[in-house]
């Protein structure tokens, strides 16, 4: 496992330790990429976690190791490993692994934002099981049969939720449907978008799930619906259209994507009984 200081900041951050051995981030960088291709070529199988300095301050503070040494940089990389967001090497350039472990970072940011949200409801009050587990449960089917109801193709999803406090949450993840139902899906991407439609049932303020789906032809339709705590209702047609066409921080209207379809939400047929498709 070797940690990445993601941005100019991060690294500034850890300059200030006399023990850290960089003083330019490009260098850095070019350091960082040479090490990984070294370890590829020896045939080690490398994986690449976000360092993040704040957190590896409050590590050595927790566990009263000094910080201003190497060993406390390597215990703190070696225990975050099986917790903190990370990318396999494959010998890509360092801006792709950068960009990609940038976006599995956001992804727990959001998962797990989402997930205190559901952890706090505490227990079902329809089956008495813990809340989350219930409404991820409700999440992961719904997604499952939206997916179903769009037919084959390859599907962008976004999910967005405003909580009670806090900045908003916002979620996406690819799918691809095949013409016999198969479903390909990213599990993390997958993990992160269902744990933000669930906390949906929680919130005051109804959050918004846009499917953006391109067939085989390659024509892009695009469907909404607004989340509740009973789930996502469809948004008409011309609710689509103003929801995608709408600049969220000015207001101003955006043209609209050429040979793009805007298309009402669809009706969702209901859960079926039984396990949720994540259950063992």
């Amino acid at each position: 496992m070797v940690g990445l200081l993601l941005d100019e900041q991060d690294f500034t951050t850890m300059t200030g330790y006399r023990s850290f051995p960089f003083t330019d981030y490009g260098t850095y960088l070019r350091h960082l990429d040479a090490l990984l291709r070294s370890l590829h070529a020896q045939g080690a199988g490398i994986a690449v976690t976000l360092f993040d300095p704040d957190r590896f301050a409050d590590h050595c503070a927790d566990t009263r190791r000094p910080p201003d040494t190497p060993e406390a940089r390597v215990r703190y990389t070696a225990e975050i490993s099986t917790t903190g967001p990370a990318v396999h090497y494959t010998r890509q350039p360092l801006r792709h692994l950068r960009a990609r472990l940038a976006r599995a970072a956001d992804l727990r940011t959001t998962r797990d934002r989402a997930a205190d949200l559901l952890a706090a409801a505490g227990r079902c009050p329809d089956c008495g099981e813990a809340f989350a587990h219930c409404a991820f449960d409700l999440a992961a089917h719904t997604l499952l049969r939206l997916l179903a109801a769009a037919g084959p193709g390859r599907h962008h999803l976004v999910a967005s939720l405003p909580p009670d406090d806090g900045p908003p949450l916002l979620s996406a993840a690819q799918a691809t449907t095949t013409a016999d139902g198969g479903i390909d899906l990213d599990d993390a991407e997958t993990t992160a978008l269902c744990t933000v439609m669930a906390a949906a049932r929680l919130t005051a303020r109804p959050g918004g799930l846009v499917l953006r789906t391109t067939d085989s032809r390659g024509i892009d339709t695009v469907r909404g619906w607004s989340l509740h705590r009973d789930g996502p209702h469809p948004l008409t047609e011309a609710e689509v259209f103003d929801a995608y066409c709408t600049d969220p921080e000015t207001g101003d209207v955006l043209p609209p994507e050429p040979g793009v379809r805007y298309r009402a939400g669809l009706d969702l047929p209901p859960p079926h009984p039984g396990p949720g498709p994540y259950d063992g």
